[in-house]
C-alpha cells in the first residue's frame, strides 16, 4: 500500500460541491487520513448541490459519501472538525500533516487566508499550513474576478499557496460530471504529491 497521507480538506460555500466530494472519495479510496472542515455554507452547498442530509443529523458526512460512492470510500479515516473549533489539533503547527486543500474556496475564505485573519478553523489551518511551509492548494470557484479578489489570490501565491482555479480540462474526453470532478481532484492530489489514477494524463 502507498504511504498514508494526512490531508486537511476545507469545504466552503462557493459552488462546486462535486469537486470536494470527488477529492474526498479519492483520498478515502486511497486509504488516506482526512481532516475535514465544513464551513456553514460549505455544509449548505453539499445539501443544495448533492443532497447531503446532515443539517438535522440524519446522516454523517461519511454516510453521505457512502451513499454517493458506496464501498469506494470504505477505506481511509475521516475526521470532521467544527468550523469554530480553534482548540483542535490541526489548528497547531506542531501537528504534522502533508498539506491542505480548500475546495471549493469562496472569495470570502481566500480573502481571510490572504489577510491571515484566522477567524475560523479553515483560515487557521490554512495559515498553519503556510507558516509550516506545507502545500496549500486553494481552488477558487468564482467568475469573473474583481481586482480585490485578484490581489488576494496574488497574495496567497506570494505566500506560498498554489491557486488552482476550478477549470477542468477536456482532453481526457470526460463522459460525466464525475469525470470533470475527478480531473480537479487529480490536480489537487498531484500538488499534494499523492499518487492516483483518476484520469489518463496527456498523451498517455
Amino acid at each position: 500500500m502507498a504511504d498514508v497521507k494526512e490531508v486537511v480538506v476545507g469545504v466552503t460555500g462557493a459552488s462546486g460541491a462535486l469537486y470536494a466530494t470527488r477529492l474526498l472519495r479519492a483520498l478515502l479510496a486511497g486509504g488516506h487520513r482526512v481532516h475535514l472542515i465544513l464551513s456553514k455554507y460549505g455544509r449548505f452547498l453539499l445539501r443544495e448541490e448533492l443532497g447531503f442530509m446532515g443539517e438535522g443529523r440524519e446522516e454523517t458526512v461519511r454516510e453521505f459519501l457512502q451513499r454517493l460512492y458506496g464501498e469506494e470510500v470504505s477505506g481511509g479515516v475521516l475526521e470532521e472538525y467544527g468550523i469554530n473549533d480553534l482548540t483542535c489539533a490541526i489548528a497547531s503547527g506542531s501537528v504534522l500533516t502533508d498539506g491542505m486543500a480548500v475546495i471549493p474556496c469562496s472569495a470570502k475564505t481566500f480573502s481571510g487566508i490572504a489577510c491571515g485573519s484566522s477567524s475560523n478553523l479553515i483560515e487557521r489551518a490554512a495559515d498553519v499550513t503556510l507558516k509550516e511551509k506545507r502545500p496549500l492548494v486553494v481552488v477558487p470557484r468564482e467568475t469573473p474576478l474583481n481586482l480585490i479578489q485578484l490581489r488576494n489570490l496574488t497574495a496567497l501565491a506570494e505566500a506560498g499557496a498554489t491557486v488552482l482555479p476550478a477549470m477542468p480540462a477536456f482532453y481526457q474526453k470526460p463522459r460525466s460530471f464525475d469525470d470533470l470532478g475527478d480531473f480537479m481532484a487529480a490536480r489537487v492530489l498531484d500538488l499534494l504529491h499523492i499518487e492516483h489514477k483518476l484520469f489518463p494524463r496527456w498523451r498517455e
